[in-house]
C-alpha cells in the first residue's frame, strides 16, 4: 500500500498475538516499528528476527516515565513518529466481582495508558505529512457478556473515545480510527494442546459468516490500510475485520423460516 514506506509506526503490545502480525506487516511495506510491551524475552526475539527496521523497548502503558521514553527513544532512533497503533490490552476481568484496583488497572491498560502515550506522541505526529492512530475495540464493546464486565466496558469507552479524539485533532491531519477484530488465530494456538485448537476451530466456525478464524495478516492489512494514504480521507470510524462476526444474528447461519415451521404446526395462515 502506498504513504508506509519510510514512515515510523509504535506498535503497543507488539510481543504477542496481533501486534506481532502489524509488526510483521509493516516491515513489511517498508516502515520503522517499534515494538512496547513488556514481554520482554518475546518482544527483543521479534525485534532481531525483523532486523533494523524494528527495535523492542520495554514500556508499562501503566507508567508515564516509560512511555516517555520509549517516546523519545523513537524520534532518537528513526527521527519521528508517523503511526500510533494501540493493540496492547488485558483481558483480565472477574467481572461483578472485580475491586476497584483491578478497574483501574484494566483501565489504565487498555484506555488511560493510551490516551497518556498519544499526549505524548502529538508533537511528533502533528510533523507527518499523514499521521495515524488505531485503537483497538472488540465486538464485546457492543453486547452483555456473563462474567464480563471490565473489558467489555474498556473497549466501549474506546470507541467513544476515538471519535471524539479523531474530532479534535482533525485540525492538526492527525487522523483516528479504530479496529474491531473477531476471533484470531494467534501465535499460541500453534502450540495449545489439541482440545484448544479445536475449540478455537469450533468458535470461528459457529461465531464468524465465513466459517473460520480470522488470521494475524487479515487484522494486520487492515491497519495497514488506515495509515496508508489510501485512507486520508477515514478518521472516527471503527473498521469491522471480523469476518461477519457482528453483523450475524443470534440464529448464526441456521436457517430459521416461520413460515415452514407453521405449516408443519399446522396453521392455515401465511
Amino acid at each position: 500500500m502506498e504513504g508506509i514506506d519510510g514512515k515510523v509506526a509504535i506498535v503497543t503490545g507488539g510481543s504477542s498475538g496481533c501486534g506481532v502480525g502489524i509488526a510483521r506487516r509493516f516491515v513489511r511495506a517498508g516502515a520503522k516499528v517499534v515494538l512496547a510491551d513488556i514481554l520482554d524475552e518475546p518482544g527483543q526475539a521479534l525485534a532481531a528476527d525483523l532486523g533494523h527496521a524494528c527495535r523492542y523497548v520495554h514500556a508499562d502503558l501503566r507508567s508515564d516515565s516509560e512511555l516517555q521514553a520509549l517516546v523519545d527513544f523513537t524520534v532518537r532512533t528513526y527521527g519521528g513518529i508517523d503511526f500510533l497503533i494501540n493493540s496492547a490490552c488485558t483481558y483480565a476481568d472477574r467481572g461483578e466481582e472485580a475491586t476497584r484496583e483491578e478497574w483501574l488497572d484494566a483501565y489504565n491498560i487498555n484506555v488511560f495508558g493510551h490516551v497518556v502515550l498519544l499526549q505524548m506522541s502529538r508533537p511528533h505526529l502533528v510533523k507527518s505529512a499523514n499521521a495515524s492512530v488505531v485503537n483497538f475495540t472488540t465486538e464485546a464493546a457492543h453486547a452483555g457478556l456473563a462474567g464480563r464486565w471490565v473489558y467489555p466496558s474498556s473497549k466501549a469507552s474506546i470507541e467513544q473515545l476515538t471519535k471524539s479524539q479523531a474530532l479534535d485533532l482533525a485540525p492538526e491531519g492527525i487522523r483516528v480510527n479504530s479496529v474491531l477484530p473477531g476471533w484470531v488465530r494467534k501465535p499460541m494456538h500453534d502450540t495449545a494442546p489439541p482440545e484448544v485448537q479445536k475449540a478455537y476451530a469450533n468458535w470461528g466456525d459457529r461465531l464468524h459468516m465465513l466459517g473460520r478464524l480470522g488470521t494475524l495478516d487479515e487484522v494486520a492489512d487492515t491497519v495497514l490500510f488506515l495509515c496508508s494514504s489510501h485512507a486520508t480521507f477515514t478518521t472516527g470510524s471503527c473498521m469491522y475485520v471480523d469476518g461477519g462476526h457482528s453483523a450475524m444474528g443470534p440464529q448464526g447461519r441456521e436457517k430459521v423460516l416461520p413460515t415452514a415451521l407453521r405449516k408443519a404446526g399446522g396453521a392455515t395462515s401465511p
